[in-house]
């Protein structure tokens, strides 16, 4: 149980943790880089490295996903996105970049309301997958809760085979006075396809979520210099303790299931190959990443990141956030070589050496490497 911090006369806070406060302690012994694996298992999918993308039109093309998928890891299409509401989204991308430069803070985010203004259109939605299937890569597709049931038949038939059912904060109980919410549970049991769903920051929520059948849980509300979430809304979540809040939950729904095992993927604040590893190191199987992949050359938006959240045609909740520097081919930034040493590139190099360094041979063991708290 985590210390309650008095802030005021009959007040309490939960005392939690970031990233940045925990750092990752080496143990008795060492290995070879080359005797670690990065390798884990979804359901019956497999991948070489604990990769998802975070499913924004900012990093994340048909094109970009099959490399991602290539490269070992899982690319996520916005099923909500420009390539399923625009025939020429490198046009409209084009915009919004043109966008972002100019002095108005706001036209960026204006123009990509108006953008998804537009409906969905599922021939050019289908046509978006399709090329993701072709490759032979795994099919993942995001949609959020809102239109889960009207989309999601499409986008199986499209030939997805993962599912990220995802919000900005997701519930298995939402309550609604008028209409029909989504019963998440009865939702998952019909598909025949692996459920990811998020995003979740505390125990409850992550326990709620595991019980309603979902394969995986995105613990974090994708934390980057572009969201907003804790400006607009007053919410936020510490990672290191949700990641390790949502893996004390995986452990008891494994022992409340007789052995049903739910994935944690990590979504935010991980800026820093050093972050993926904590991420990994308090109990998450996989991370999410999207800041950290702005400056690839197959990223869409051009130096530019902004997640689904931007597009809300009331309250956004995410900027158009422009990133300096040096841009480098997917690869390179994934694996190397690197000449940066401040950990953006050479992300999963990064985590291998770490594990190895700290002894460990595969993600799930690395899951038990000691951690200190810097306060």
């Amino acid at each position: 149980m985590r210390d309650l911090v008095e802030i005021g006369m009959n007040r309490t806070a939960m005392r939690a943790y970031g990233l940045d406060d925990v750092e990752i302690v080496p143990s008795r012994r060492t290995r070879s880089s080359k005797d670690v694996s990065l390798a884990w298992q979804i359901d019956a999918y497999r991948f070489e490295i604990p990769l998802i993308t975070h499913p924004t039109d900012a990093i994340v093309s048909p094109g970009t996903a099959v490399r991602v998928g290539e490269l070992g890891g899982l690319g996520v299409l916005n099923a909500e996105g420009l390539w399923a509401r625009h025939s020429d989204p490198e046009e409209a991308l084009l915009r919004v970049v043109q966008a972002a430069e100019e002095e108005d803070g706001d036209a960026a985010v204006k123009l990509l309301q108006e953008l998804h203004a537009a409906p969905v259109r599922v021939d050019l939605l289908t046509e978006a997958i399709r090329t993701v299937r072709e490759s032979g890569v795994t099919v993942a597709a995001r949609v959020s809760p809102q239109h889960a049931q009207e989309l999601t038949p499409d986008l199986l038939a499209a030939g997805v085979e993962i599912l990220i059912l995802q919000g900005t904060i997701i519930s298995a109980e939402h309550v609604e006075r008028d209409g029909e919410p989504l019963n998440l549970k009865r939702f998952i049991a019909d598909l025949d396809v692996p459920v990811i769903a998020g995003g979740a920051g505390d125990y409850r929520t992550a326990m709620h979520l595991m019980r309603t059948g979902a394969a995986g849980v995105i613990v974090g509300f994708g934390e980057s210099h572009a969201t907003t979430t804790n400006q607009v809304l007053g919410i936020g979540v510490p990672m290191a303790s949700a990641i390790a809040d949502a893996a004390a939950a995986r452990r008891d729904y494994l022992d409340e299931t007789g052995g049903r095992y739910v994935h944690i993927i990590a979504d935010g604040s991980m800026k820093h190959s050093g972050d993926i590893a904590k991420a990994i190191a308090c109990g998450a199987d996989a991370v999410m990443l999207g800041e950290s992949l702005t400056n690839a050359d197959e990223a869409p938006g051009q130096g530019f990141y902004w997640t689904a959240a931007a597009a809300h045609p009331s309250l956004p909740r995410s900027d158009v956030f422009g990133f300096s520097g040096s841009s480098y081919d997917l690869e390179t930034l994934l694996f190397g070589p690197s000449s940066n040493p401040f950990g953006t590139v050479n992300l999963f190099g990064a985590l291998r050496r770490a594990m190895a360094k700290t002894g460990y041979s595969d993600l799930k063991e690395f899951q038990k490497v000691g951690l200190t708290v810097r306060r």
